[in-house]
């Protein structure tokens, strides 16, 4: 099993600054600067804890003119949490899961049935959070685990199903079934997926 990336979330949050940082993003967008004076650092310590939390895709950046704003990533931070909860109790959960399973993979089932061509082709990206998830579950699963993929090699493999491959590669990054570093992309564990089966 991969742990890389939920490890690389907790040591992104394994110090005082970049969690102070975090607090104070809370509260919304701030630039460097604002930064460096809530915390009494210089804007250089702001800029080297700020490259360690943008890599953990725990924060945003954003450029206006010369200066830089930063906002929290809500969805990242609050999804790694939750991977990480997954991964430590899957075992305790696998009894409700199991009791559940018939039931999910019927729905399942019927978006696959609904979304995709007998060829196998989607139709379109369903609008609906579930449905969609489920889509990219599908498409994702042909993947191979611990294989890294060139930009190029992602494209034509989506639109082997989909010819908006821009889209569904961006979808596949925020929901967390691939991420993406200097341009590679390599599908995270399945541990770390946007759950469709927690979406009522």
């Amino acid at each position: 099993m991969q742990l890389d990336k939920v490890v690389a979330y907790h040591k992104a949050l394994a110090d005082p600054t970049r969690i102070r940082i975090l607090i104070l993003l809370a509260g919304g967008e701030l630039n460097g600067q604002t930064l460096a004076e809530k915390l009494t650092v210089t804007p250089a310590t702001i800029t080297h804890h700020a490259a360690k939390l943008r890599e953990a895709s725990l924060i945003n950046e954003r450029r206006d003119k010369n200066t830089i704003y930063f906002s929290l990533n809500d969805y990242f931070l609050k999804g790694n949490a939750e991977a990480a909860l997954r991964l430590i109790y899957r075992g305790a959960d696998n009894k409700e899961e199991e009791d559940m399973e018939g039931t999910l993979e019927k729905t399942r089932e019927s978006v696959i049935g609904n979304f995709f061509t007998k060829e196998g082709r989607l139709k379109h990206v369903p609008a609906q959070l579930k449905k969609k998830l489920i889509v990219l579950e599908h498409i994702v699963s042909s993947l191979e685990q611990g294989q890294k993929y060139a930009e190029k090699e992602i494209n034509e493999f989506i639109k082997s199903y989909h010819e908006d491959f821009a889209t569904i590669r961006r979808e596949f990054i925020m929901h967390q079934f691939m991420y993406r570093e200097d341009g590679v992309y390599e599908m995270n564990p399945p541990e770390m997926w946007a759950k469709w089966q927690r979406l009522s």
